[in-house]
Protein backbone atom coordinates (compact mmCIF):
# COMPACT_ATOMS: atom_id res chain seq x y z
CA UNK A 1 0.00 0.00 0.00
CA UNK A 2 2.90 2.35 1.06
CA UNK A 3 4.83 1.52 -2.11
CA UNK A 4 1.32 2.37 -4.10
CA UNK A 5 1.18 5.43 -2.40
CA UNK A 6 4.58 6.42 -3.02
CA UNK A 7 4.17 5.79 -6.81
CA UNK A 8 0.84 8.15 -7.23
CA UNK A 9 2.68 10.74 -5.28
CA UNK A 10 5.06 10.73 -7.58
CA UNK A 11 3.21 10.65 -10.84
CA UNK A 12 1.33 13.74 -9.44
CA UNK A 13 4.63 15.67 -8.69
CA UNK A 14 5.86 14.71 -12.40
CA UNK A 15 2.34 15.90 -13.85
CA UNK A 16 2.83 19.32 -12.03
CA UNK A 17 6.30 19.37 -13.08
CA UNK A 18 5.46 18.82 -16.61
CA UNK A 19 2.60 21.53 -16.10
CA UNK A 20 4.64 24.23 -14.65
CA UNK A 21 7.00 23.55 -17.77
CA UNK A 22 4.33 24.41 -20.06
CA UNK A 23 3.38 27.50 -18.56
CA UNK A 24 3.48 30.98 -20.20
CA UNK A 25 5.41 33.34 -18.76
CA UNK A 26 2.97 36.10 -18.89
CA UNK A 27 1.93 33.84 -15.99
CA UNK A 28 4.84 34.92 -13.80
CA UNK A 29 4.97 38.27 -14.75
CA UNK A 30 1.38 39.31 -14.15
CA UNK A 31 -0.50 36.53 -12.51
CA UNK A 32 -3.59 34.14 -13.78
CA UNK A 33 -6.35 36.82 -13.70
CA UNK A 34 -4.46 39.88 -15.26
CA UNK A 35 -2.84 37.14 -17.87
CA UNK A 36 -5.88 35.84 -18.77
CA UNK A 37 -7.04 39.53 -19.56
CA UNK A 38 -4.35 40.73 -21.40
CA UNK A 39 -4.87 37.49 -23.56
CA UNK A 40 -8.50 38.87 -24.31
CA UNK A 41 -7.26 42.45 -25.02
CA UNK A 42 -5.13 40.74 -27.61
CA UNK A 43 -7.61 38.65 -29.05
CA UNK A 44 -10.24 41.45 -29.20
CA UNK A 45 -7.90 43.20 -31.36
CA UNK A 46 -7.63 40.64 -33.94
CA UNK A 47 -11.71 41.21 -34.44
CA UNK A 48 -13.01 39.17 -31.29
CA UNK A 49 -15.33 40.77 -29.10
CA UNK A 50 -14.34 39.79 -25.69
CA UNK A 51 -15.88 39.98 -22.01
CA UNK A 52 -13.92 37.82 -19.25
CA UNK A 53 -14.66 37.40 -15.72
CA UNK A 54 -11.92 35.40 -14.19
CA UNK A 55 -12.94 33.97 -10.64
CA UNK A 56 -10.46 31.50 -8.76
CA UNK A 57 -11.42 30.17 -5.00
CA UNK A 58 -8.64 28.07 -3.58
CA UNK A 59 -10.00 27.17 -0.01
CA UNK A 60 -9.41 30.58 1.84
CA UNK A 61 -6.49 31.50 0.08
CA UNK A 62 -6.31 35.26 0.49
CA UNK A 63 -6.52 37.59 -3.00
CA UNK A 64 -2.86 38.14 -2.25
CA UNK A 65 -1.62 35.10 -2.74
CA UNK A 66 -0.72 33.05 -6.13
CA UNK A 67 -2.27 29.87 -6.69
CA UNK A 68 -0.29 27.01 -7.33
CA UNK A 69 1.44 27.06 -11.01
CA UNK A 70 -0.41 24.18 -12.27
CA UNK A 71 -3.60 25.55 -11.46
CA UNK A 72 -2.97 29.01 -13.20
CA UNK A 73 -1.13 26.79 -15.81
CA UNK A 74 -4.27 24.48 -16.30
CA UNK A 75 -7.10 27.92 -16.74
CA UNK A 76 -5.34 29.87 -18.77
CA UNK A 77 -4.51 27.19 -21.45
CA UNK A 78 -8.03 26.22 -21.22
CA UNK A 79 -9.39 29.60 -21.51
CA UNK A 80 -6.41 30.07 -24.65
CA UNK A 81 -8.12 27.32 -26.39
CA UNK A 82 -11.72 28.31 -26.03
CA UNK A 83 -10.87 32.32 -27.09
CA UNK A 84 -9.06 30.66 -29.92
CA UNK A 85 -11.57 28.31 -31.01
CA UNK A 86 -13.86 31.24 -30.43
CA UNK A 87 -12.19 33.00 -33.03
CA UNK A 88 -11.66 30.47 -35.46
CA UNK A 89 -15.23 29.56 -35.68
CA UNK A 90 -16.02 33.41 -35.54
CA UNK A 91 -14.46 34.06 -38.80
CA UNK A 92 -15.54 31.62 -40.86
CA UNK A 93 -18.43 33.81 -41.76
CA UNK A 94 -22.18 34.25 -43.02
CA UNK A 95 -23.58 30.62 -44.33
CA UNK A 96 -26.26 31.35 -47.42
CA UNK A 97 -28.62 28.46 -47.98
CA UNK A 98 -30.02 28.01 -51.37
CA UNK A 99 -32.78 26.70 -51.94
CA UNK A 100 -32.80 24.38 -55.33
CA UNK A 101 -35.06 24.56 -57.91
CA UNK A 102 -37.66 21.27 -58.48
CA UNK A 103 -38.12 20.05 -62.18
CA UNK A 104 -41.21 19.36 -63.61
CA UNK A 105 -42.32 16.05 -61.97
CA UNK A 106 -41.51 17.87 -58.22
CA UNK A 107 -37.91 16.13 -57.44
CA UNK A 108 -34.87 18.32 -57.80
CA UNK A 109 -33.96 20.01 -61.09
CA UNK A 110 -30.25 18.78 -61.64
CA UNK A 111 -30.07 21.47 -64.40
CA UNK A 112 -30.40 23.98 -61.59
CA UNK A 113 -28.02 22.26 -59.27
CA UNK A 114 -25.10 22.19 -62.15
CA UNK A 115 -25.92 25.88 -62.64
CA UNK A 116 -25.67 26.99 -59.15
CA UNK A 117 -22.43 25.29 -59.01
CA UNK A 118 -20.91 26.71 -62.17
CA UNK A 119 -22.04 30.09 -61.61
CA UNK A 120 -22.74 30.91 -57.81
CA UNK A 121 -21.66 34.30 -56.27
CA UNK A 122 -19.19 32.03 -53.93
CA UNK A 123 -17.89 28.38 -53.97
CA UNK A 124 -20.26 26.41 -53.31
CA UNK A 125 -19.30 24.35 -49.40
CA UNK A 126 -22.04 21.55 -49.55
CA UNK A 127 -24.83 20.17 -51.16
CA UNK A 128 -27.39 18.42 -49.00
CA UNK A 129 -30.27 16.44 -50.32
CA UNK A 130 -33.43 14.71 -48.32
CA UNK A 131 -33.36 11.45 -51.17
CA UNK A 132 -37.03 10.91 -49.73
CA UNK A 133 -38.86 13.77 -48.21
CA UNK A 134 -41.31 12.92 -45.23
CA UNK A 135 -44.50 13.87 -47.02
CA UNK A 136 -44.74 12.03 -50.09
CA UNK A 137 -43.45 8.88 -51.97
CA UNK A 138 -41.04 10.82 -54.31
CA UNK A 139 -37.26 9.76 -54.47
CA UNK A 140 -34.94 12.10 -55.50
CA UNK A 141 -32.59 11.67 -58.26
CA UNK A 142 -29.59 11.35 -55.56
CA UNK A 143 -27.17 9.54 -58.33
CA UNK A 144 -27.40 12.20 -60.75
CA UNK A 145 -27.04 14.74 -58.14
CA UNK A 146 -23.76 13.03 -56.98
CA UNK A 147 -22.33 13.03 -60.48
CA UNK A 148 -23.01 16.79 -60.75
CA UNK A 149 -21.10 17.78 -56.84
CA UNK A 150 -18.25 15.44 -57.91
CA UNK A 151 -17.54 17.29 -61.45
CA UNK A 152 -17.57 20.52 -59.36
CA UNK A 153 -15.68 18.76 -56.52
CA UNK A 154 -18.10 20.11 -53.47
CA UNK A 155 -19.09 17.44 -50.96
CA UNK A 156 -22.73 16.03 -50.84
CA UNK A 157 -24.41 15.13 -48.19
CA UNK A 158 -27.33 12.69 -48.60
CA UNK A 159 -30.14 12.50 -45.76
CA UNK A 160 -31.36 8.92 -46.24
CA UNK A 161 -33.47 8.44 -43.37
CA UNK A 162 -36.75 7.58 -45.17
CA UNK A 163 -34.94 5.32 -48.02
CA UNK A 164 -32.86 3.32 -45.52
CA UNK A 165 -34.82 0.04 -45.70
CA UNK A 166 -37.01 0.09 -48.37
CA UNK A 167 -34.76 1.08 -51.54
CA UNK A 168 -31.10 0.24 -51.91
CA UNK A 169 -28.35 2.61 -51.28
CA UNK A 170 -24.67 1.95 -52.80
CA UNK A 171 -23.20 4.62 -52.25
CA UNK A 172 -20.49 4.17 -54.84
CA UNK A 173 -23.63 4.61 -56.73
CA UNK A 174 -24.96 7.34 -55.55
CA UNK A 175 -21.89 9.29 -55.29
CA UNK A 176 -22.39 11.08 -52.05
CA UNK A 177 -19.56 11.92 -49.55
CA UNK A 178 -21.66 11.82 -46.68
CA UNK A 179 -25.01 9.57 -45.83
CA UNK A 180 -27.16 9.90 -42.66
CA UNK A 181 -30.28 7.38 -41.65
CA UNK A 182 -32.15 6.13 -39.12
CA UNK A 183 -32.58 2.83 -37.50
CA UNK A 184 -36.38 3.24 -36.59
CA UNK A 185 -38.36 4.09 -40.04
CA UNK A 186 -38.35 1.08 -43.26
CA UNK A 187 -35.47 -0.84 -41.54
CA UNK A 188 -37.68 -1.14 -38.33
CA UNK A 189 -34.76 -0.98 -35.72
CA UNK A 190 -35.00 0.29 -32.03
CA UNK A 191 -35.96 4.17 -31.74
CA UNK A 192 -32.70 6.22 -31.03
CA UNK A 193 -30.73 4.70 -33.40
CA UNK A 194 -28.90 5.58 -36.83
CA UNK A 195 -25.57 5.55 -38.67
CA UNK A 196 -23.76 7.76 -40.44
CA UNK A 197 -21.00 7.49 -43.73
CA UNK A 198 -18.68 10.06 -43.70
CA UNK A 199 -15.74 9.61 -46.93
CA UNK A 200 -12.45 8.58 -45.37
CA UNK A 201 -11.00 11.47 -47.21
CA UNK A 202 -13.19 13.82 -45.59
CA UNK A 203 -13.84 12.34 -42.42
CA UNK A 204 -10.02 13.84 -41.49
CA UNK A 205 -11.06 16.89 -42.45
CA UNK A 206 -14.14 17.52 -39.94
CA UNK A 207 -13.79 18.35 -36.85
CA UNK A 208 -17.54 17.52 -34.66
CA UNK A 209 -19.15 19.66 -32.51
CA UNK A 210 -19.11 17.42 -29.38
CA UNK A 211 -15.67 15.44 -28.61
CA UNK A 212 -14.90 13.30 -25.74
CA UNK A 213 -12.38 10.35 -24.44
CA UNK A 214 -13.87 8.16 -27.01
CA UNK A 215 -14.08 10.58 -29.97
CA UNK A 216 -10.58 12.45 -29.09
CA UNK A 217 -7.56 11.28 -27.11
CA UNK A 218 -6.20 13.34 -24.34
CA UNK A 219 -2.07 13.80 -25.15
CA UNK A 220 -1.46 16.21 -22.68
CA UNK A 221 -2.62 18.36 -19.77
CA UNK A 222 -3.77 21.11 -22.91
CA UNK A 223 -3.92 19.04 -26.02
CA UNK A 224 -6.07 16.68 -28.13
CA UNK A 225 -6.53 14.62 -30.81
CA UNK A 226 -9.37 13.73 -32.72
CA UNK A 227 -9.47 10.04 -33.85
CA UNK A 228 -8.88 9.51 -37.47
CA UNK A 229 -12.18 7.79 -39.20
CA UNK A 230 -15.85 7.57 -38.44
CA UNK A 231 -14.76 6.96 -34.36
CA UNK A 232 -14.47 11.10 -34.26
CA UNK A 233 -18.13 10.83 -34.60
CA UNK A 234 -19.13 8.91 -31.94
CA UNK A 235 -19.36 9.14 -28.21
CA UNK A 236 -18.51 7.05 -25.29
CA UNK A 237 -21.91 6.39 -23.87
CA UNK A 238 -24.86 4.73 -26.46
CA UNK A 239 -27.54 2.30 -25.81
CA UNK A 240 -25.76 -1.04 -26.19
CA UNK A 241 -28.73 -3.00 -26.95
CA UNK A 242 -30.16 -0.67 -28.94
CA UNK A 243 -26.91 -0.84 -31.10
CA UNK A 244 -27.20 -4.77 -31.22
CA UNK A 245 -31.48 -4.34 -32.36
CA UNK A 246 -30.26 -2.16 -35.12
CA UNK A 247 -27.67 -4.56 -36.64
CA UNK A 248 -30.04 -7.10 -36.45
CA UNK A 249 -32.51 -5.27 -38.30
CA UNK A 250 -29.75 -3.91 -40.86
CA UNK A 251 -28.99 -8.22 -41.40
CA UNK A 252 -32.61 -8.83 -41.49
CA UNK A 253 -33.48 -6.33 -44.65
CA UNK A 254 -30.10 -7.76 -46.39
CA UNK A 255 -30.86 -11.20 -45.78
CA UNK A 256 -34.30 -10.63 -47.52
CA UNK A 257 -32.84 -8.19 -49.94
CA UNK A 258 -33.30 -4.16 -51.02
CA UNK A 259 -33.78 -4.90 -54.70
CA UNK A 260 -37.09 -7.50 -53.08
CA UNK A 261 -38.16 -4.97 -50.35
CA UNK A 262 -37.93 -2.28 -53.42
CA UNK A 263 -40.22 -4.15 -55.69
CA UNK A 264 -42.86 -5.48 -53.23
CA UNK A 265 -42.71 -1.93 -51.31
CA UNK A 266 -43.21 -0.27 -54.78
CA UNK A 267 -45.72 -2.55 -56.40
CA UNK A 268 -47.92 -1.80 -52.95
CA UNK A 269 -47.84 1.63 -53.00
CA UNK A 270 -48.54 1.54 -56.71
CA UNK A 271 -51.96 -0.12 -56.08
CA UNK A 272 -52.43 1.80 -53.45
CA UNK A 273 -52.28 5.16 -55.11
CA UNK A 274 -54.72 3.74 -57.80
CA UNK A 275 -57.01 2.17 -55.44
CA UNK A 276 -57.25 6.00 -53.53
CA UNK A 277 -57.48 8.12 -56.65
CA UNK A 278 -60.26 6.37 -57.80
CA UNK A 279 -62.42 7.28 -54.49
CA UNK A 280 -64.76 10.34 -54.63
CA UNK A 281 -63.25 13.30 -52.71
CA UNK A 282 -59.44 12.35 -52.60
CA UNK A 283 -56.54 13.14 -54.04
CA UNK A 284 -53.43 11.52 -53.90
CA UNK A 285 -50.18 13.65 -53.88
CA UNK A 286 -46.88 11.78 -54.42
CA UNK A 287 -44.44 13.45 -56.70
CA UNK A 288 -41.82 12.65 -58.65
CA UNK A 289 -40.99 10.34 -61.60
CA UNK A 290 -39.63 7.57 -59.43
CA UNK A 291 -41.47 6.75 -56.29
CA UNK A 292 -41.62 4.60 -52.99
CA UNK A 293 -43.52 3.33 -50.39
CA UNK A 294 -45.07 6.39 -48.96
CA UNK A 295 -48.37 7.32 -49.80
CA UNK A 296 -49.81 10.77 -49.10
CA UNK A 297 -53.47 12.05 -50.13
CA UNK A 298 -55.88 14.21 -48.51
CA UNK A 299 -60.26 13.85 -47.80
CA UNK A 300 -62.40 16.71 -49.52
CA UNK A 301 -64.08 18.39 -46.27
CA UNK A 302 -62.16 15.87 -43.64
CA UNK A 303 -58.70 16.82 -42.07
CA UNK A 304 -55.76 14.90 -42.37
CA UNK A 305 -55.71 14.19 -38.23
CA UNK A 306 -59.46 13.00 -38.57
CA UNK A 307 -58.93 10.51 -40.94
CA UNK A 308 -55.63 9.24 -39.04
CA UNK A 309 -57.87 8.76 -35.57
CA UNK A 310 -60.45 6.92 -37.92
CA UNK A 311 -58.27 4.52 -39.53
CA UNK A 312 -56.59 4.15 -36.14
CA UNK A 313 -59.93 3.13 -34.86
CA UNK A 314 -60.35 0.37 -37.52
CA UNK A 315 -56.58 -0.77 -36.33
CA UNK A 316 -54.65 0.91 -39.53
CA UNK A 317 -51.70 2.96 -38.26
CA UNK A 318 -50.80 6.14 -40.73
CA UNK A 319 -49.16 9.26 -39.61
CA UNK A 320 -49.86 13.27 -40.61
CA UNK A 321 -47.42 14.76 -42.65
CA UNK A 322 -47.89 18.71 -42.00
CA UNK A 323 -46.17 22.14 -43.34
CA UNK A 324 -44.07 22.34 -40.44
CA UNK A 325 -42.04 19.60 -41.54
CA UNK A 326 -42.27 21.14 -45.17
CA UNK A 327 -41.96 24.05 -45.66
CA UNK A 328 -40.45 24.40 -49.00
CA UNK A 329 -42.88 22.01 -50.49
CA UNK A 330 -46.85 21.94 -48.68
CA UNK A 331 -47.17 25.62 -48.47
CA UNK A 332 -46.52 26.60 -52.22
CA UNK A 333 -48.71 23.68 -52.98
CA UNK A 334 -51.54 25.21 -50.84
CA UNK A 335 -51.68 21.83 -48.35
CA UNK A 336 -51.68 22.06 -45.13
CA UNK A 337 -51.03 18.83 -43.96
CA UNK A 338 -51.43 15.30 -45.65
CA UNK A 339 -52.28 11.76 -44.28
CA UNK A 340 -49.03 9.52 -44.72
CA UNK A 341 -49.93 5.84 -45.47
CA UNK A 342 -46.23 3.61 -45.12
CA UNK A 343 -46.67 0.23 -46.97
CA UNK A 344 -43.98 -1.80 -46.15
CA UNK A 345 -43.35 -5.36 -48.13
CA UNK A 346 -45.09 -7.41 -45.08
CA UNK A 347 -48.37 -5.61 -45.82
CA UNK A 348 -51.21 -7.53 -47.94
CA UNK A 349 -53.64 -6.44 -50.89
CA UNK A 350 -56.20 -7.85 -48.05
CA UNK A 351 -54.97 -4.65 -46.04
CA UNK A 352 -54.86 -1.97 -48.39
CA UNK A 353 -58.49 -2.55 -49.53
CA UNK A 354 -59.58 -2.22 -45.66
CA UNK A 355 -57.96 1.07 -45.44
CA UNK A 356 -59.21 2.55 -48.74
CA UNK A 357 -63.12 0.74 -47.42
CA UNK A 358 -62.56 2.82 -44.31
CA UNK A 359 -61.54 6.00 -46.39
CA UNK A 360 -64.66 5.68 -48.50
CA UNK A 361 -66.99 5.68 -45.71
CA UNK A 362 -65.30 9.02 -43.83
CA UNK A 363 -66.13 10.49 -47.47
Amino acid sequence: MREGIEQLEADIAGLRALITELRPAALDQLGVDAAIRALAERMARSGLDVDVSVELAWEQRRAAERHPPELETAVYRTVQEALTNAAKHGRAGRAVVEVIDDDEDGQVDVADLERRLASGPAPARLVAITHVPTQGGLVNPAAGIGRATRAAGVPYLLDACQSAGQLPLDISELGCDMLSATGRKYLRGPRGTGFLYVSGQLAESLEPPFLDLWAATWTGPGTFEIQPGARRFETWEGNVAAKIGLGVAVGYALDIGLPDIEARVGQLAASLRVELAALPGVTVHDRGRRRCGIVTFTVDGTGAATIARQLSAAGINVSVSRAASAQFDLPPRGLGELVRASVHYYNTEEELDRLCRVVRALG
